[in-house]
């Protein structure tokens, strides 16, 4: 395993009520007495990067963990595309057979679910090998590949993720709770437990039901009557609120970390208003569980994705792309802006190296106090100036850059709020927009689509972001 360089390490465990515990790692030896429900915990003194080394608990019996790194650990998590592994890939083969990289570690957090906090976690440590990273997460692997080069530090990687699920099934019940607009997601669970238990009474008695009347119409030479459908148990449901947090997040805490990668979002599109609220609410979560302060939170950016379409329209996708830059308010979030490397047939692009570079170069940044430019550019400010719109950017990175010949991806309107594809020129560092069919615009907006034809970039390659200037709409909250 990797434990966190330079703060605090706890080690915890469980013994019998009373008995004590001495760790030992490297020149230190420190003690614990397991409370009265069996429970311990200490820490080691900040320790510096480096290894192998020998972690030992001694206690009644002895437990020897070999060959700990020291060095930086990140939790990976969100649905499918954190998910997806080195083996699925573009150039997959190749990535694989160049992996010898015996100081990036990674373990995979067994799927559970829980309608309670558990104190374990299901999963084992792996080295990476050629043999082994092809089950490694693949944006993790890329993003422990750049920084392990950079900073020639071990890396490791706690990947707790699940396909498909939701962002609230990663909150605490408590953080739902304290939001008017967030707690009926708690209400929600509930009603499903109880109504499941009223029909699970049903359901064992038309079973009973069902054998007599079956054994009956075979005695009888009749066909066998209809078999009554088992109610859905919500304790298998892994989108229900807070059943992941609970099984796959809440046993990790005390862990030292260095930070976070999160890649979510495709399952709150339909919602992605609520999700300006919802995805802040799962960071101060998570950090208020830890109470270690702020630590580095990096996110990925929803890809381009599904059909491109010809006229100006709305789009959930781009809702929630806005709502995810939203959150680039609370302190020492960073995002990797992925609007050029997605598939319009799959909604797990296979380009996963350049997700992982953006956000080594976010972590680069946010997590470690490099002075590089780190993100695309993103909407500072409007002007307008008579029968155009100059759009003013931060993140410059050096200067804009329209990839490929001249600007796509703007629309623009009027007071009346009819969209139309506008013209789109770099100007220093602005960009003025405009159209022959809007007279006197007043708003622009940028990649604002599914899956946008768009490309304007930053000099360090870094893409924009979509964004919106104009009055708010909401999806479904």
């Amino acid at each position: 395993m990797v434990l966190q360089r330079g703060v605090k390490a706890p080690v915890w465990g469980k013994a019998a009520a009373g008995e004590h515990v001495t760790v030992t790692f490297g020149k230190q030896s420190v003690k614990a007495t397991a409370n009265q429900d069996g429970h311990w915990k200490t820490e080691l003194e900040p320790l510096e990067a480096g290894g192998p080394f020998e972690l030992t608990a001694v206690g009644k019996n002895t437990v020897t963990i070999k060959n700990v790194l020291v060095g930086d650990v990140w939790i990976c998590s969100g649905q499918s595309n954190m998910e997806f592994t080195v083996g699925g890939v573009i150039r997959s083969a190749e990535e694989s057979a160049q992996a010898d990289f015996p100081q990036i570690r990674h373990i995979k957090v067994g799927r559970v679910i829980a309608l309670a906090p558990k104190e374990n976690v299901q999963g084992q440590w792996d080295v990476c090998t050629p043999q082994s990273v092809g089950d490694f997460t693949a944006v993790g692997f890329f993003f422990a590949r750049q920084l392990h080069l950079e900073l020639n530090v071990p890396i490791g990687l706690i990947n707790t993720s699940w396909g498909g699920t939701p962002a609230e099934a990663w909150t605490s019940r408590e953080a739902l709770e304290a939001d008017a607009d967030l707690k009926g997601y708690n209400a929600q669970a509930d009603k499903m437990s109880k109504d499941f238990m009223n029909q699970k009474e049903v359901f064992e008695k038309a079973l009973d039901k069902w054998k007599a009347d079956a054994e009956k119409a075979k005695a009888d030479g009749k066909p066998e009557p209809k078999k009554p459908s088992r109610p859905s148990d919500p304790s298998t449901n892994p989108h229900l609120a807070s059943v992941l947090y609970n099984g796959m997040l809440k046993p990790l805490v005390p862990i030292a970390f260095k930070g976070v990668l999160w890649y979510q979002g495709e399952s709150n599109a339909g919602r992605a208003y609520q999700y300006r609220k919802l995805f802040p609410t799962l960071i101060q979560d998570w950090r208020t569980q830890w109470g270690g302060g702020d630590f580095p939170f990096l996110f990925v950016q929803l890809a381009n994705f599904m059909a491109r379409k010809p006229d100006p329209a709305e789009s959930a996708w781009a809702e929630l792309r806005e709502a995810q830059t939203m959150t680039l308010r609370l302190p020492k979030t960073g995002m990797a802006v992925i609007i050029d490397v997605g598939e319009a047939t799959d909604i797990h692009p296979r380009n996963k190296q350049d997700v992982g570079k953006r956000l080594a170069l976010a972590a680069q940044a946010i997590a470690y106090g490099k002075k590089i430019e780190f993100s695309g550019p993103l909407y500072d400010a409007l002007t307008v100036e008579g029968h155009a719109v100059r759009i003013k950017f931060k993140h410059l990175g050096g200067g804009l850059v329209a990839k490929g010949g001249e600007l796509k991806g703007f629309q623009i309107a009027g007071a009346d709020k009819q969209w139309s594809w506008a013209q789109a020129k770099i100007d220093g560092e602005t960009v003025v927009v405009s159209s022959a069919k809007v007279a006197q615009p007043t708003a622009v907006r940028y990649a604002w689509a599914d899956n946008p034809d768009c490309n304007l970039y930053n000099m360090v390659g870094l893409p924009a972001s979509p964004f919106r200037t104009d009055w708010d709409r909401t999806t479904q909250k």
